[in-house]
């Protein structure tokens, strides 16, 4: 936390380190000890009109006000000063009335170019005197009553002055920075300005139309009929593609969005913002709405202006009557224009994405298909990637049949894919899963499909609890331990289990007499085999820290998911050799033990006035001993 110091009319200034850029600031505007990403230091100095005392705290003294010309002079506006007196202004604003003088800083004057400056000072009496009239407004305006969005007129033929205050504090005239504002004078106010500004007399859509730099965004406005909308009246900001940018865009993908009302009218609104927003007013990356409805993140890094977090704006405040131009080297393309393909080339699925084309899908990632593909993260494969039938198939059955929004899923939905296959939903406290692979990032939502990122590749289900079990040496002991307890239909009946199930590992742990005498007892084995089966399907991506999903025995097992990078998942504390072994009727975690109840949960069932069959049986006993 941060704190100002309380001193009489003492201003708290934040000063970009090695510049002399500063900014007014308090306990509402700190900016994070940082603007644009650059380290700011505090200093404090005496609030416009006040001055020190020796020996006093703060800055108690008033200076005397004078008026506007002289007032420049006390701000440090010296140029401004000395084109007012050339332009023979000097004696109007020294003079009686009220005025308001936006008054460039002496680094404005400098910046102009040369030609501009040389074209002003040799036409003193009429350009430099109307560009400063431009500055004027004819009545008083402190700060305060600069409100956004407002204008005034000037007093330069009456053309307006357009301002904007924004949430951070920052005021702007005509996208100029008022960097030193409120400084009275007997007949006025000066609020310096970080620039010259010029008069605006044309909206965004004649500016467009006059610029060769802007020809296909302004062919590419006219088609998509969005002309009328950037005629009318508002407060638009344009983040306006160059030819250049266009020509960045392979052709084929331009051609599909050109020819593409829909596409092109949403590639458009992406790049036009609800409200004005002028350079200076960005001091950190602000998430911003645009006219597609989705948001760009708006920022800055240094002297530069960014989208998204990229460096792409080459040229700035183009200010028209109904908004601003920022220019852009780089085509901004929203997901809503995009096919399949090209949502996956753009996110982190890589590996994925290749294989799709490998298995020859390229027709229904680049189509006009209403379709849901599910691509796993790059890090979720594992192994050789070769193009095997099977393999084949499986990418297949990563697509889904029809477009979906996943807040429109639920539990125990049921989805097809081009394969034939029908996956499962479920739906979790912490996740939302397709089969074994949970939904990892937001969706994209293409022009006529959609992507769900998922954590893992899909497993799909290939038979029952029973079938997975027989297809895997790893269960053959376990799989005689069923049978001998008869639940074999229990594992292949229609239901939905989670079964822990111990590999030959956990059963040869047992010492081999009280695996015998365990086997022999069909009650007892059957209570053993149940702990180990839940009720409900919880695949690995449903483990929280602490889910107890109640057994077939009658228990709760404790669940928990130590490492969310490699998805290893405890069952009462011991871990999961494999998860996610998809059945039609459940899920198989294989486990190289025999699960058994933690001390906590025997103690506490051993203080209930009757205890259960499990915890009572010699099996378990003997069990406990030997695990």
């Amino acid at each position: 936390m941060f704190f100002i110091l309380i001193l009489p009319n003492v201003c708290a200034m934040q000063q970009i380190k090695g510049t002399d850029k500063k900014y007014f600031t308090n306990c509402k505007q700190w900016y994070h000890r940082k603007i644009c990403g650059k380290p700011t230091v505090i200093s404090y100095e005496c609030c416009p009109g006040y001055e020190k005392i020796p020996g006093e705290k703060g800055c108690p003294a008033a200076l005397p006000l004078v008026n506007i010309f002289n007032t420049l002079g006390v701000v440090g506006a010296i140029t401004t000063q000395m084109y007012s007196e050339r332009a023979n202004l000097k004696e109007e604003i020294e003079g009686p009335g009220s005025f308001t003088f936006f008054a460039p800083s002496n680094e404005a004057w400098a910046a102009l170019p040369t030609e501009i400056l040389d074209a002003l000072v040799s036409n003193v009496n009429i350009e430099l005197l109307n560009a400063l009239h431009y500055h004027m407004v004819n009545r008083r305006l402190t700060s305060e009553e600069l409100k956004h969005g407002s204008s005034f007129p000037s007093m330069y033929q009456d053309f307006h002055v357009h301002i904007h205050h924004y949430p951070n504090g920052i005021v702007t005239v005509n996208c100029a920075r008022l960097i030193k504002p409120d400084q009275h004078a007997t007949n006025g106010i000066v609020h310096v300005v970080d620039r010259v500004i010029t008069a605006v007399s044309n909206n965004v859509q004649t500016l467009i139309d006059v610029d060769d730099d802007l020809e296909t965004l302004r062919t590419a406005i006219a088609a998509a009929g969005l002309t009328a909308l950037l005629e009318s009246e508002g407060q638009y900001t344009i983040f306006a593609p160059t030819n250049e940018a266009f020509e960045k865009i392979p052709q084929e993908t331009l051609n599909r969005i050109l020819g593409d009302p829909v596409a092109l009218k949403d590639l458009l609104n992406y790049h036009i913002l609800k409200h004005m927003q002028c350079a200076e007013s960005i001091v950190s990356g602000t998430p911003m709405e645009t006219l597609q409805g989705t948001m760009l993140e708006v920022g800055c890094d240094g002297d530069q202006m960014t989208l998204n977090g990229r460096a792409i704006i080459t040229r700035r405040d183009q200010l028209g009557t109904n908004g601003v131009i920022h220019y852009i080297n780089e085509l901004l393309i929203p997901d809503s224009a995009k096919t399949l393909l090209e949502l996956a080339e753009g996110s982190s699925v890589a590996t994925a994405t290749k294989l799709f084309v490998d298995a020859g899908l390229s027709s229904h990632l680049t189509g006009s298909e209403p379709l849901t593909l599910l691509a796993p993260l790059d890090d979720a494969f594992k192994g050789s990637m070769t193009m095997t039938p099977d393999m084949r198939r499986l990418m297949t059955n990563h697509i889904l049949k029809e477009q979906l929004s996943s807040k429109s899923l639920y539990h125990g939905q049921e989805l097809e894919t081009l394969g034939g296959l029908k996956l499962r939903v479920f739906v979790y406290r912490n996740n939302l899963c397709i089969e074994n692979a949970c939904i990892a990032a937001h969706d994209k939502i293409g022009r006529y499909a959609t992507m769900f990122t998922v954590d893992k590749v899909l497993t799909p289900p290939m038979g029952t609890v029973m079938d997975v079990l027989k297809a895997d040496d790893r269960f053959s002991l376990l799989v005689g331990a069923i049978q001998t307890a008869g639940m074999t239909e229990l594992l292949n009946q229609q239901g939905a289990l989670t079964f822990f199930a111990p590999t030959n590992d956990a059963f040869s742990a047992i010492p081999q007499a009280e695996l015998n005498k365990l086997m022999r007892n069909r009650q007892e084995l059957s209570n053993v085999l149940r702990y180990h089966l839940a009720e409900g399907m919880v695949v690995s991506g449903g483990v929280g820290s602490h889910t107890r999903p109640k057994t077939l025995q009658g228990e709760k097992l404790e669940l928990g998911m130590v490492s969310v990078q490699n998805y290893t998942i405890y069952v009462n504390r011991k871990p999961v050799a494999e998860a996610d072994l998809m059945a039609t009727n459940g899920v198989v975690h294989a486990i190289n033990t025999i699960v058994k109840p933690l001390r906590g949960d025997l103690e506490g069932s051993n203080s209930r006035s009757s205890m259960s069959a499990f915890q009572q049986s010699s099996s378990l006993k003997l069990l406990l001993r030997f695990i």
